[in-house]
């Protein structure tokens, strides 16, 4: 048994592991995963999905769920076919000279990925503007944190986080705005509980519409309307300014344009920012309040302020705030951008985005330009501006950009406006997907697939939030005849530049991804992220801290200690930019304001997390939540199916209620694309959501679409389920996916997590009784059609069920299941087949007619750990004795273990052990009364 230190591809935090591996060469196999305690990110932490992480790294995943060989489709009606490396990279280069030479450069485009390795974001960087000659390359990370790069360059002169994660242990107010960090950062949730257990007088507050769990554990909630983060953050300042707050000294020492925004927010006083925000007056007094008199000040903020097309503004406006109160460049102060991905940092230090250049240099800026040319060794760089990510798919959609390549990311389920991006794929002539994980949405429309190695084969750097740059190593072979993202570009490019620079040294002679790095390295030296200092060695020693220039001993644990800022003069500048509402309103026919989100136990598009069923547990199918009011005064039901409408398309999904959900406002997690949702027609919770974009970010307007919700009538429903052996799974849902279209409703979703089965689902729902061949179909992929198959059919009333049984007796278990029929006619069954349970005491009643069972859903699982379920939670919390929460969580968690490993599910034990008092004292009144009558 080997242990290998390496580096954690799921979210910014950056979370050290160490992956246990057996066996040597071809034979090695990851067989466990533990936090780093070292890694000062995580100290040993891991979330759920850290903590599984081992599980999409088995050698079933491997062989099954990771795109293998190089293939190519011969027409786009044709399948893709499996082709060689050597003749692949040929005629992919072929193809893309051809196309530069009739269109030009601009003509291709790059869109690439938060989660590729720094090295990897240089070689394609370098591909597109050093030798196509485009600046047409932009990331996924346009769509997470492109407002929080425009913010901290407007107002303190480059992007780079000031603060580092030890400033959540020696913070005196802690200001959350637009982010979940108790389930989209839940290890840097772990050390905010911890520092509040340690330092009870420490404030928190949480500025997001939904009642998160992120917002129970605060001190203040500020649920405020969408898109109303500006309006706050300026009736803070006017509070701020008028209370005396301010930090005048500060201000006049370090900054600039002070005056500007004094005039712009005179009149954005604390009644009118509650009249735009929906806030109370007091509410926003008592925030500005703490958020300027504590000793120290530390935001942190996400997706809520950045998804947005006033995503700078809002940026700006928060860094205002700790500008103008002077909470920034010591201990626990200063704004704190969580990232997104695993390597956006790094994207964003490499260039690889449109707006950027190597070493936070500016495309826009000639000096800049010449500089990067001379480090590349080329004649010059492109001076037309690059198109952005979703500026990049309207140009494709218009014809103007010819070939897509497409790298460790998938538009066709995470970009907005569904509809479009998929007729841009349609439209290019060159369709290029490189990925690791087959069944991607985003495939369907590729004309040649490059397999990629993922983690676990990789080897490289990745920067977090922090600025913190970590090893990424390789503890296996590559799967099939993946190859390195890096060196699938050098080997294109190789091609290419035979043709373009020819009798010149190669661009692109890598053998190995530390050559990468220090050309990656080279392009720092002076500037602001100066890692002219680091090697590969003393990142392999420990994780390191940028800037660390040459000569230096240790990086920077916080920027701007001295009051210098990265403007030219030194000084940081407020920035005055009046509220605008979100692109998109509220009306008549669009009157609910819907919000996207994480899931606790999920990654983006699932493409990684979906491989393994557990992560499946706690949220096991999509689901639209809104307030229990707003569905009660639509005549809307709690588990109907509803069509969500906006402006782009329709989406049918089924209705949740949840008192967390602000009046007139809806939530959908952002996971549930076209592979798991859909129907006729419809794609994914993408299509309903806007491409409008900050102006100065172009990152669109994830976070806010105006939607109509109204009941959908489609009676008729059939579901179909089944066991399969290990390795047959993927074949299986992807038989499964081909029906989807088939009906106005389709969901297709994992089993359960079990050792010697794989499952899958399908459930469809239908206007009339549902098509013959389509039922015929199903029953054929689910091998229904036999000998040894149980059925009942009612042809008068359309019913129908098909059983399969696994094993004999009492052993006996449904191991493939179809049902037709009307309503939940037979639903009961879904229970048996998902929990595995024992037919035999359902007997004569599984093929019955009317022999609907009213047994009791399973419950929902709280800790995946331990896999936990609310019901024995809250079984256990009635045995506790009273005493205080932390008494009763204590004695819940010693009984059933959960939230002692990954503590992810923390604040759920929380809600649940806050309520089982409340529910104690509503038995004791009851009784009461019961006895006096």
């Amino acid at each position: 048994m080997a242990e290998t230190r390496s580096t954690c591809p799921y979210c910014g935090v950056g979370c050290g592991v160490l992956i246990e591996t057996a066996g040597e060469g071809a034979d090695s196999r990851v067989v466990g995963l533990r936090g780093d305690p070292d890694h000062p990110a995580n100290f040993g932490r891991l979330c759920t999905k850290g903590s599984t992480l081992h599980l999409t790294a088995t050698p079933l995943v491997r062989r099954e769920q990771r795109l293998l060989r190089p293939a190519w489709r011969p027409t786009r009606e044709e399948a893709l076919q499996p082709q060689d490396w050597d003749t692949t990279t040929r005629r992919l280069a072929d193809q893309l000279l051809a196309i530069r030479a009739q269109h030009g450069p601009q003509a291709i485009g790059f869109y690439v990925s938060g989660q590729l390795l720094t090295e990897d974001y240089h070689a394609f960087n370098k591909l597109a503007r050093g030798l196509v000659g485009t600046n047409d390359i932009d990331s996924n990370s346009r769509l997470c944190m492109s407002s929080a790069v425009v913010g901290y360059k407007q107002s303190l002169g480059a992007d780079a986080p000031p603060t580092c994660y030890e400033d959540l242990e020696r913070t005196d107010c802690l200001f959350i705005a637009g982010a979940n960090t108790a389930w989209a950062h839940p290890i840097l949730f772990r050390r905010i509980e911890a520092a509040h257990a340690e330092r009870p007088d420490m404030k928190v507050i949480v500025v997001d519409p939904r009642r998160t769990e992120t917002a129970e554990f605060a001190d203040l909630h500020l649920a405020l309307r969408p898109g109303s983060d500006v309006a706050l953050f300026h009736g803070m300042l006017h509070a701020c300014i008028w209370e005396g707050w301010i930090d005048a000294a500060f201000i006049e020492r370090h900054t600039a344009g002070f005056a500007s925004l004094k005039a712009l927010v005179r009149g954005m006083t604390p009644s009118e920012s509650a009249r735009l925000t929906g806030l109370k007056e007091d509410q926003i007094l008592q925030a500005a309040q703490w958020f300027a008199q504590s000793p120290s000040t530390l935001s942190l903020y996400c997706m809520g302020l950045n998804q947005s097309s006033s995503g700078a503004a809002k940026n700006t406006s928060l860094i205002n705030l700790h500008l103008a109160t002077g909470q920034i460049g010591r201990a626990g102060a200063g704004p704190f951008s969580l990232t997104g991905q695993p390597n956006a940092m790094g994207g964003r230090e490499s260039g690889g985005m449109a707006t950027l250049l190597p070493g936070h240099r500016d495309p826009g800026n000639a000096t800049h330009r010449a500089e990067v040319a001379a480090l590349w060794g080329v004649d010059a760089m492109p001076e037309r501006p690059g198109r952005t990510a979703v500026e990049m798919f309207q140009a494709a959609a218009r014809g103007e950009i010819k070939a897509l390549w497409i790298a460790c990311t998938n538009p066709a389920q995470s970009l907005p406006d569904q509809a479009l991006v998929r007729e841009a794929l349609r439209r290019c002539e060159l369709v290029i997907l490189q990925e690791a994980f087959a069944g991607t949405a985003t495939a369907e429309f590729a004309d040649v697939v490059l397999p990629a190695t993922t983690w676990a084969e990789k080897e490289g750097t990745v920067t977090n939030s922090e600025r913190r740059i970590s090893r990424v190593r390789a503890v296996l072979p590559p799967a099939g005849e993946s190859r390195a993202d890096w060196r699938i570009v050098r080997d294109v490019a190789q091609r290419m530049e035979a043709v373009l620079r020819p009798g010149k040294a190669s661009l692109f002679a890598w053998e190995r991804a530390e050559q990468l790095w220090i050309e990656h390295r080279e392009a720092t030296r002076g500037r602001d992220l100066d890692i002219g200092g680091l090697s590969y060695a003393l990142i392999e020693e420990a994780p390191r801290q940028w800037p660390w220039p040459e000569g230096a001993s240790a990086g920077k644990s916080r920027l701007y200690e001295d009051g210098l800022f990265a403007h030219a003069d030194g000084r940081a500048r407020f920035i005055a930019k009046p509220f605008v509402p979100p692109a998109e309103t509220q009306d008549a026919k669009y009157p609910i304001a819907l919000n996207t989100g994480r899931l606790r136990d999920q990654w983006h598009g699932m493409s990684r997390s979906g491989t393994v069923a557990r992560l499946f547990a706690g949220e096991p199918a999509p689901a639209l939540s809104m307030h229990p009011q707003d569905i009660a005064r639509r005549r809307l039901e709690p588990g109907a199916l509803v069509r969500v409408q906006s402006r782009r398309g329709p989406l049918i999904v089924p209705l949740r209620a949840d008192e967390r959900v602000g009046p007139q406002r809806a939530w959908l997690p952002m996971h549930w694309g076209s592979e798991f949702l859909g129907g006729r027609g419809q794609l994914g919770v993408n299509a309903l959501t806007q491409p409008a974009f900050c102006p100065d970010a172009r990152q669109p307007e994830l976070k806010f679409a105006a939607i109509s919700v109204e009941a959908v009538r489609l009676p008729w429903r059939v579901f179909g389920a089944a066991w399969v052996r290990p390795g047959e799974g993927a074949a299986l849902r992807a038989q499964l996916r081909v029906l989807m279209d088939q009906a106005e409703y389709a969901c297709c979703l994992p089993g359960p997590a079990q050792e010697a089965f794989e499952g899958w689902s399908l459930e469809l729902a239908f206007a009339e009784a549902p098509p013959a061949p389509v039922v015929q179909a199903l029953s054929t992929v689910l091998r229904l059609n036999g000998v040894g198959v149980l059925r009942y059919a009612d042809g008068r009333r359309g019913r129908s069920r098909s059983l399969r049984l696994d094993g004999e007796g009492a052993q006996a278990r449904l191991e493939s299941l179809l049902r037709v029929g009307e309503g939940s006619e037979g639903a009961w069954l879904d229970a048996l087949w998902r929990e595995r349970s024992p037919v035999m005491p359902f007997g004569r009643r599984l093929l019955a007619p009317d022999a609907d069972q009213p047994g009791t859903p399973a419950s929902p699982q709280v800790c995946n750990c331990f896999n936990v379920r609310e019901d024995a939670i809250s079984a256990c919390l009635q045995r506790q004795p009273a005493g205080s929460p932390e008494e009763r969580l204590a004695g819940l968690q010693g009984e059933l273990r959960c939230g002692t490993q990954c503590g992810s599910c923390l604040p759920a034990l929380r809600r649940l052990v806050n309520a089982a008092p409340a529910a104690v004292a509503a038995m004791t009144v009851s009784q009461e009364v019961k006895e006096a009558t």
